[in-house]
């Protein structure tokens, strides 16, 4: 809703229904980007951590060397980054001011290790891969999923292994301490990501319900984190399905309200360019030499995410084959 847009007298009763949950929309985390009033409102829940590990970081000439000519002349990134919530991207004190989280300060320490500058520019997640083909941005972020559909048209170069689970309210012990298989959704409604890998692999996997002989899942896609949220608080669907580290995250805040429902399938995630790139080896120089130096494991301890670490970044590795 735009907040200029005066309130009809109808839906107030609506919106004083909201209030409570407002601090809790930046808590979800789900691969997909937030408005700004979203993260604003959701800042004081979620302060940045201490620490800059990126600050020491510095220019490796051999390694800047890998950059095409007109890039290390234009001294520039530009970066598509989808803003959306703790430990990926968010922001701690509001739009308008830095953003914060892991892909942050992994996109800043490459591009240091590069000798560039970053242009960061805002962008809803299912915009940016399509960008990336027309040459608007030279890569993007956002928590991008390796998978073998989208590996016919993006390149990635890998940064951290994260992947797909499920959270729901805390309290709601239906479907017990962890879902291994999507056919114990049957008949819930689910919660997730335009544009996302958990859409996709919802909707390609939606007939296993009926060939067990029960009822199909529902699933509501949403463009903002907050509203996913903010649904699930409200009963409008029974489970949401993001990132295994975004949902970690948002259960160990108290206010959220939610139970992570453990790791259902693993993926890469990396740096997204557009096919055929030739950034791609710069940049998996740059991450390859920051797993080296220690800085790439100072940056997963900053943000509790350590245990999605790599031991080396490749680029294009096939998908993780799925859960059974």
């Amino acid at each position: 809703m735009n907040p200029s847009t005066p309130v009809s007298r109808p839906r107030r009763a609506a919106v004083r229904t909201l209030l409570p949950l407002l601090p809790l929309l930046a808590l979800t985390a789900c691969g997909f980007g937030a408005s700004g009033g979203t993260a604003a409102v959701g800042a004081a829940a979620s302060p940045a951590p201490s620490g800059d590990p990126v600050a020491a970081v510095r220019t490796v000439d051999s390694v800047a060397a890998l950059l095409p000519a007109d890039v290390r002349a234009a001294g520039t990134l530009r970066i598509g980054s989808a803003i959306g919530t703790p430990p990926g991207a968010y922001y701690p004190n509001g739009p308008g001011e830095a953003p914060a989280g892991q892909d942050i300060d992994l996109a800043n320490a490459v591009a240091k290790v590069l000798g560039v500058k970053p242009e960061r520019q805002d962008a809803s997640f299912e915009t940016i891969l399509p960008a990336l083909g027309s040459g608007k941005y030279d890569v993007g972020t956002g928590n991008f999923g390796v998978t073998t559909e989208r590996l016919k048209t993006i390149d990635f170069v890998t940064y951290i292994n994260d992947g797909q689970g499920f959270a729901v309210r805390t309290g709601n012990t239906a479907l017990g301490t962890k879902v291994t298989r999507l056919t114990q959704l049957c008949g819930l409604t689910i919660g997730t990501g335009a544009g996302t890998t958990f859409e996709a692999t919802l909707t390609a996997r939606k007939g296993e319900c009926a060939e067990e002989g029960k009822k199909p899942y529902d699933v509501k896609v949403y463009s903002e984190n907050g509203a996913t949220l903010t649904a699930l608080q409200q009963g409008r669907v029974d489970v949401v399905m993001s990132t295994i580290n975004g949902l970690r995250h948002q259960a160990a805040q108290p206010a959220s309200r939610t139970t992570f429902l453990g790791e259902y399938h693993r993926l890469d995630v990396g740096f997204a360019f557009k096919k055929g790139s030739p950034l791609t080896k710069a940049f998996q120089a740059a991450v390859n030499h920051l797993i080296e130096d220690g800085t790439y494991a100072r940056i997963l301890a900053k943000w509790g995410t350590t245990a999605s670490a790599i031991d080396a970044s490749e680029i294009n590795p096939p998908e993780h084959a799925p859960a059974a």
